[in-house]
């Protein structure tokens, strides 16, 4: 990349600009800073033909990635599969549905490693050598990997009451992990005191700019393997509420330089009921989120109570004509095994409550039935497999003889059938 086309950070209120530096908020009126471009420099350079001639990785979008030079950290990560799920469309009453699969991103199973890809080659070209975050359990897992990949030095601060599947997941790496007693909202509250006092590079305190927009790979993606069009409706998880906001970002970014064309599309949150301020604020026609103090709900990546980008997704929401949705535990479980059974993906419980919320979505009539969706799968189900224990069958024992076999199950199996 000869230029750097990322040109400045820019406060999301009142539009002051500042350095790219790893600072993450406007000392003015102490709103978020995001990264800026120069669009018209990047329309002039890229094309869907030169995008398609790169390695099929995210980076092949890096001119609308917050970098000055080519990428040092996770270079392989991302375009995961575009799935149409016919199955589970005619199950669920919708005329075409899609599922964007990052269940099987690299490394760590996770759409996170697209944000700490950016984040973190962002933090070497700024010249950090430790590097941390505050994380649910697949953040942690990001860092972790690529950290030890790229040489850095790694701590992950992570509420104490994780699964384990995400805590083993990062100490395999050699990081450091840290459990905090108390909600995911105490533990970043800890990491911006930390980040302020030692100067670590904390992707989603003092690097969220940067981090954030990685977000964005999975919009372009999802164009892209459309056959360079934007998706009449998407439905994504929220937690922060940071994916959303980006997914209609990267459908914006683009329109304005040229690479598909302007049409309508809809954007939906997805949240756990027992962690569900965003969706809630959404069902009382409010853009003021009220805060959880205690999140209650199995699908523990979700669980952030104070979400900081809440007030944005609620507004793209209803900018693009979207909606919110949650379910309780019981239906997460049920989003997790109609994905599996109808498509053969394994999703987090993350991805149980994009699932079931896209179900009610169809079946009120917010996304249309004769339309198209696309539903943001963000996370593989090895990673909570306690969500699901007990809960889809068990096995049948028998003796290693075919007569047992077909007592104990063909001739049973058979007479089910009928």
């Amino acid at each position: 990349m000869n230029k750097p086309f990322f040109s400045n950070l820019k406060c999301r209120e009142c539009g002051k600009l500042y350095e790219k530096k790893a600072i993450h908020v406007c000392e003015f009126d102490f709103g978020p800073l995001e990264a800026a471009y120069d669009y018209d420099a990047i329309k002039a350079s890229i094309s869907r033909s030169v995008i398609e001639s790169r390695p099929q990785t995210m980076w092949r979008y890096r001119e609308l990635l917050p970098i000055d030079g080519e990428p040092t950290v996770g270079k392989q990560v991302g375009f995961t599969p575009l799935v149409k799920a016919d199955r589970l469309a005619k199950a669920f009453g919708i005329k075409t549905l899609y599922i964007k699969n990052d269940t099987v991103n690299y490394p760590t199973l996770s759409f996170k490693d697209r944000v700490v890809s950016v984040a973190l080659s962002r933090a070497v070209e700024l010249g950090f050598k430790t590097v941390a975050c505050a994380s649910t359990g697949n953040l942690a897992n990001s860092v972790a990997a690529n950290a030890a990949a790229a040489g850095l030095k790694s701590y992950v601060l992570i509420p104490a009451d994780l699964e384990q599947g995400k805590v083993l997941g990062s100490l395999v790496y050699g990081t450091n992990v840290i459990a905090i007693e108390g909600p995911y909202d105490q533990v970043n509250r800890l990491c911006s005191e930390i980040a302020g006092k030692y100067g670590w590079g904390f992707v989603n305190v003092n690097l969220r700019p940067y981090y954030a927009e990685g977000s964005k790979t999975m919009g372009f993606e999802i164009m892209e393997q459309l056959g360079w069009r934007i998706p009449r409706h998407t439905v994504a998880p929220m937690a922060s509420g940071s994916l959303l906001t980006k997914l209609h970002k990267a459908y914006g970014e683009f329109v304005k330089c040229g690479i598909v064309e302007e049409t309508a599309f809809s954007v939906y949150g997805a949240q756990a009921t027992g962690c569900a301020p965003i969706s809630h604020a959404m069902k009382r026609g409010t853009d003021m989120v009220k805060p959880v103090p205690k999140p209650e709900t199995i699908a523990k990546s979700l669980a952030i109570g104070t979400p900081a980008d809440g007030y944005y997704a609620i507004h793209a929401m209803r900018q693009t004509g979207g909606n919110a949705e949650d379910v309780t535990d019981e239906e997460i479980v049920d989003g997790i095994k109609w994905l599996a059974e109808y498509e053969g993906i394994f999703a987090e419980t993350a991805g149980g409550v994009t699932v079931a919320c896209a179900k009610k979505l169809i079946d009120t009539g917010k996304i249309p039935r004769d339309g198209e969706a696309v539903l943001c799968i963000t996370g593989h189900g090895l990673k909570t497999q306690e969500a699901i224990v007990g809960k889809c069958g068990e096995t049948r024992l028998i003796k290693p003889s075919l007569r047992e076999f077909e007592e104990h199950v063909y001739n049973k199996d058979m007479a089910a059938a009928v």
